[in-house]
């Protein structure tokens, strides 16, 4: 029989040929479409480098599985969505969700180990028509490379927010928890820390969650400044060389100018600084006393020229905000009858970030307390503000008697008007000038530099905000948590978030700034309308479908029964 070629035979061939072709082609050239109005499933050029230099089997277990409310569901398949690309580009990407309660027998155990782990639960509330149930979710992931394990946060626990707010920003956040876990578990730690001490700085164990949190990824050590007065040369030249970012935490007491030197010699040669600094003497502590009041006075620490030079001001200066984050006090009468009620303190602005920074981009609420406003200044390196108080908020000249009776005070907002969004962390960048510069230097110094390299610095008026709470048997507790107020703020995030920018050269932060709509269904309605949206979501797709394939028949019998 003779083989011959039909127009049917031809366009066969010519498909199958097509097929062979784009195999062929998409062996050898890989891409995925992302048709997302928000680019949501597109990586980061960050993300992919990090992703391609996986060469060993890397395990991500997602403890997302379960039965819990739509939102969560929806932080699950955003999850998965995110892992699979990750997969797609580089086959030693590895994951899987398990539900960690699936076992009732082994319920508390497991639940131990995770609180064991800091890996917290969350309750959420079930609601299906009216009918209410509990269910503890843990949302949280864990990735595993060359033996190296790391958790991975999934909810982000925004104060305020709805449950469905929270996974919003979650999913924004999905795509750098996973790259900075990635990067913490694959990359060995380079970059050090220098927390400078000898001025009355914050006592290690009231920083001491920042520390822990920081050693994941960074070399930390303290650096005595006290050395400076045995020889300050030595002191430049081993600080220069062995840090590259140094925290200056709450100092009380005035720098010498030798150790000024020191440190302004530290940025010129590229050095990156982290300035938390108080110009008025105050704290709580010293306002439970029997009169509840202390006297808040400005200090000099000796630092308003640096400052100046690298164009900012710290004024000695209270912010007092009417958006405050909560004291408890003890109230009714001593013994078992005393409560704990929470009354706003003007004096400990709640500031939320307005910037779309990567430091700030997405974080909730930061808690400070006797802030200082800042006055940024006019010169050439570039300011960014970080975060400012609220629009509702002003600044209190000190010496000024403070006493807790002032929560029974309800400002007038006519009081602040004009007054607010006063700066209360700064972000300075470009190429420092020397404080010295055609000034007597304090020793001599054969390798000064009146002009810096390209470096940038950070400020923020308030020591307080990277300082943690102790338990009563004076173990830390986790940075931004108040354990008066039962309340968790953003200051851990916020300070990480510094630290990685400054000492980030892999543009790894910048993830941060990705942001997601995700469209959420109104509760509310669907309760409302029940049947009407099982009957839009589940009947008409059925009916389509059946009409579909009744034409269908029915064109495909009159085409064929002729």
């Amino acid at each position: 029989m003779k083989f011959t070629w039909t127009p049917s035979r031809k366009k066969s061939a010519l498909l199958l040929l097509a097929l062979v072709v784009i195999n062929i082609v998409g062996h050898f050239f890989f891409t995925r479409f992302d048709l997302t109005q928000d680019k949501r499933y597109t990586l980061s050029v960050t993300s992919l480098k990090l992703i391609k230099e996986i060469k060993e089997p890397l395990q991500i277990e997602v403890f997302l599985k379960g039965n819990f409310p739509g939102e969560f569901k929806k932080l699950q398949s955003e999850t998965q969505q995110l892992l699979e690309e990750f997969k797609a580009y580089n086959s030693n990407i590895t994951f899987q969700f398990i539900n960690p309660l699936e076992n009732e027998t082994e319920r508390d155990t497991v639940m131990a180990s995770f609180l064991a782990k800091g890996m917290l639960p969350v309750n959420v509330t079930i609601n299906d028509k009216g009918k209410q149930t509990q269910e503890v979710v843990f949302p949280w992931a864990r990735a595993t490379y060359e033996g190296r394990t790391v958790k991975v946060p999934l909810l982000k626990n925004n104060m305020g927010a709805s449950t469905a707010e929270k996974v919003v920003s979650s999913v924004q956040h999905l795509e750098y928890a996973f790259a900075h876990a990635i990067h913490t578990i694959s990359k060995p730690k380079q970059k050090k820390i220098a927390v400078i001490k000898g001025n009355g700085e914050l006592h290690d164990l009231l920083m001491a969650d920042f520390i822990k949190q920081v050693r994941e990824n960074y070399f930390i050590a303290p650096f005595p400044l006290d050395s400076i007065k045995l020889n300050p040369t030595a002191a430049l030249k081993f600080l220069q060389k062995n840090y590259d970012l140094a925290i200056i935490a709450k100092p009380t007491q005035a720098f010498s100018d030798e150790e000024k030197l020191v440190l302004d010699q530290f940025v010129m040669n590229g050095g990156k600084t982290l300035w938390l600094v108080d110009q008025v003497n105050i704290d709580m502590d010293s306002l439970y006393n029997p009169s509840g009041s202390s006297l808040a006075y400005p200090f000099d620490l000796n630092l308003n020229d640096l400052f100046f030079k690298y164009g900012i001001r710290l004024n000695p200066t209270l912010v007092k905000d009417v958006l405050a984050s909560p004291i408890a006090l003890a109230t009714g009468e001593k013994g078992s009858a005393t409560q704990y009620t929470q009354y706003p303190w003007f004096y400990s602005p709640l500031i939320y970030p307005d910037s779309k920074h990567p430091i700030v981009s997405n974080v909730d609420g930061i808690k400070f307390q006797f802030t200082n406003g800042i006055e940024v200044l006019k010169n050439d390196l570039k300011k960014t503000v970080l975060l400012r108080s609220s629009p509702y908020s002003k600044t209190v000249g000190t010496p000024i008697q403070v006493r807790l009776d002032m929560v029974n005070e309800r400002p007038e907002q006519t009081e602040f008007a004009g007054k607010g969004s006063i700066p209360v962390a700064v972000l300075v960048e470009g190429e420092f000038h020397s404080v010295y510069e055609n000034r007597v230097l304090p020793f001599a110094d054969k390798t000064f530099q009146k002009i810096g390299i390209k470096n940038k610095m950070i400020v923020v008026s308030d020591g307080d905000v990277i300082r943690n709470q102790l338990d009563k048997d004076y173990q830390p507790l986790e940075l931004g948590y108040d354990k008066w107020t039962n309340k968790l703020y953003g200051n851990k995030e916020f300070m990480l978030n510094c630290v990685n920018y400054l000492l980030d050269d892999t543009g790894l932060i910048n993830i941060r700034s990705k942001t997601v709509a995700l469209p959420l269904l109104d509760q509310e309605k669907v309760y409302a309308n029940y049947t009407a949206s099982q009957v839009i979501t589940i009947g008409l797709p059925l009916l389509l479908l059946a009409a579909f394939g009744l034409v269908f028949t029915v064109l495909r019998k009159r085409k064929y029964a002729k």
